[in-house]
């Protein structure tokens, strides 16, 4: 996988196409959830890299592919919503890659974000669509719905948020959304390990851009 380029999710298009994170030369980055390797891409870019995430195992392997690429970055092991280290206005970009799914309290990490990043920087993140979680990939007959789109989520299952919900918790915790994208698969290159064909159909990943507003 190139280190180059931060990447959203499975057989989409990369920021090299939707260039929603900007120019990073000379600024302060904050990754959330590292197994994206988003980090290391964005330090090649010129960035100052802040990375959180909730395992040592994960954390141990950016270092890993950053001391390769000869990049720094700042570790921190630690909940998604507790950053208190980060300090507040101080940051150019926030950024996320499937790690928000894993969120119980997501309008917590909000609310933090909010704290963190300077008015009118963007946070940028992808989770899994909500509509993917109607099917099964792995059954038989793939694309038969197998639960609402409207259904909550059962214990010890991911958290399940509709594309409304997300909006209304970054509007209440004063970000003013200004993308939403859905994209299909890649139409060319080689596919992921985690390809399913039921890609082409319905959506694998939604990518969402705010920007902070407010105090």
């Amino acid at each position: 996988m190139a280190a180059d380029v931060a990447r959203y999710g499975p057989d989409i298009p990369t920021e090299a196409e939707f260039k929603l994170c900007g120019n990073l030369e000379g600024k302060r980055v904050l990754e959330l959830g590292t197994a994206a390797q988003a980090a290391v891409a964005f330090a090649k870019q010129g960035a100052h890299v802040v990375a959180v995430d909730t395992s040592s195992e994960r954390l141990a392997g950016l270092r890993q592919r950053a001391d390769a690429e000869e990049v720094k970055v700042e570790l921190h092991e630690s909940d998604l919503a507790d950053i208190a280290f980060v300090r507040a206005d101080g940051i150019d970009l926030a950024f996320s890659s499937y790690a928000f799914d894993e969120v119980d309290d997501l309008n917590r990490v909000f609310r933090q974000v909010h704290r963190v990043l300077r008015q009118d920087c963007p946070l940028v993140f992808s989770v899994s669509h909500p509509s993917y979680a109607m099917i099964d990939d792995s059954a038989e007959d793939p694309l038969l719905v197998r639960r609402s789109y409207f259904e909550r989520s059962t214990d010890g299952e991911k958290p399940h948020r509709t594309i409304s919900e997300l909006f209304t918790g970054l509007t209440r915790s004063n970000f003013r959304v200004d993308t939403i994208l859905e994209p299909g698969p890649a139409s060319s290159g080689p596919r992921s390990p985690e390809w399913r064909e039921t890609f082409k159909y319905v959506p694998r990943t939604l990518i969402i851009r705010a920007r902070k507003e407010g105090i």
